[in-house]
């Protein structure tokens, strides 16, 4: 029975998706819940599993290839054994695979991506020596193809040059400098450039900054953080739970900066919902806190390490990354000492952090050194004025610098 293998339901935010990697081949074994196929959409990477055991049938949409909510991706022979041809002969499927010169051959032992990039390149797949189960070529194989192309002209002209070169005195660049790598750009980064552009473009974009100084939290979290630790099953008390609960009361006062557009409307939202960006291998991801108002500081840093590992791991869900009031992006953790962040639309704010560095400063005439922090807060003028921005950072920098304000509402 042949089981049809479908791309997930995208939410209405996502129009379309594009095929990944194919864990399996066909005529490869499948044990129910096996990883198949990863989708890629312009936020997160969604795995299709296989529904029962069997053994891949067709693969109708190939890698690189877009693929619409729920389309057919190929199809599964629920109940049938792997063909056995593959590990039986491996001497007589040699002659066989170099003799396939004709179409049918050439699919079978070809990777649909690598196809389609050997063919943008001019290459003969029959000349590409494949590193896959069974001599398939791999997309890994054309890009090491097509470098052993761009670096044969080179080698060939080498000898010729030197007498040349020789005479001149002229400085020899040595082989394998300037070498450029184009890769495709991934559905992730495509859409964080498309964002960036969007919200440069269509918002009257501002920054305000302001420092802080991070003595009073840094002596609370060295006083606490041990008997926290031990309390909340070995949750770490860091930095960012402060920042969070600190821009939560702040938006309270501040509603337009909790706010956001909708055509001539202004939304005012009634919670808060902030983003926390974290950096992956793909890129920029932004998991979403869900009614901070109601977290304590261990569920926010719970929450954060949590996210932080499913962005490592690419094991974030849509719905962990959609929607979101206002964000907080932390710099400091690669060393920026000053940025301004770019707003992530449709919200209206965001806070960035930087690194914490000790500096001289003026403490009732006395000069006496701070581990300092500057903030910035960007905003869309269109919503929040100047002068709510700047009182706003003021908020947070007061309920920082003096964490009992948190805790008496004041």
């Amino acid at each position: 029975m042949a089981i049809e293998i479908k791309a997930p339901t995208f939410p209405e935010s996502v129009a379309d998706g594009t095929v990944a990697t194919w864990h399996k081949q066909p005529g490869d074994a499948v044990k129910r819940d096996d990883l198949i196929v990863d989708i890629e959409t312009d936020k997160v990477v969604l795995e299709v599993l296989a529904e029962a055991d069997g053994v891949l049938g067709e693969i109708i949409k190939g890698e690189g290839e877009t693929v619409l909510s729920a389309e057919l991706l190929g199809t599964l022979n629920e109940g049938a054994a792997a063909a056995p041809q593959a590990a039986a002969a491996p001497a007589a499927a040699a002659p066989a695979a170099s003799a396939a010169a004709d179409s049918e051959g050439e699919e079978q032992l070809l990777n649909p991506a690598a196809r389609k990039l050997a063919e943008e390149n001019g290459l003969n797949p029959a000349d590409i020596k494949g590193t896959g189960k069974g001599g398939r070529v791999t997309k890994e194989d054309v890009l090491n193809a097509i470098e052993a192309k761009k670096s044969a002209p080179a080698a060939a002209a080498a000898p010729a040059a030197k007498p040349a070169a020789a005479a001149a005195s002229s400085v020899v660049l040595s082989e394998g400098d300037r070498v450029e790598k184009r890769v495709p750009m991934t559905r992730l980064r495509a859409r964080i450039a498309e964002r960036l552009v969007e919200a440069q473009s269509s918002m009257a974009m501002l920054t305000t900054y302001n420092e802080i100084n991070m003595k009073p939290i840094m002596d609370l979290r060295k006083k606490y953080k041990d008997l926290f630790e031990k309390k909340h099953n070995g949750v770490r008390l860091g930095f960012m739970s402060f920042f969070v609960k600190a821009a939560t009361e702040a938006l309270k006062r501040y509603p337009a900066v909790n706010a956001s557009i909708d055509g001539k409307d202004i939304v005012y939202h009634g919670y808060q919902d902030i983003g926390v960006a974290v950096s992956s291998d793909r890129g920029l991801v932004v998991p979403v806190l869900r009614n901070t108002e109601f977290m304590n500081l261990a569920q926010v840093e719970g929450t954060i390490a949590e996210y932080g590992r499913k962005a490592r791991d690419g094991k974030l869900s849509m719905e962990e990354m959609t929607g979101g009031t206002f964000t907080i992006s932390n710099g400091g953790v690669f060393g920026s000492l000053l940025s301004s962040p770019i707003v992530n639309p449709p919200q209206a704010a965001i806070l960035g952090m930087h690194k914490i560095q000790e500096r001289p400063m003026a403490v009732d005439g006395q000069v006496v050194i701070l581990p300092m922090m500057y903030l910035a807060l960007s905003y869309d003028h269109r919503l929040i004025d100047g002068k709510e921005a700047v009182s706003f950072l003021v908020a947070i920098k007061e309920l920082l610098e003096d964490p009992a304000r948190m805790l008496l509402d004041i």
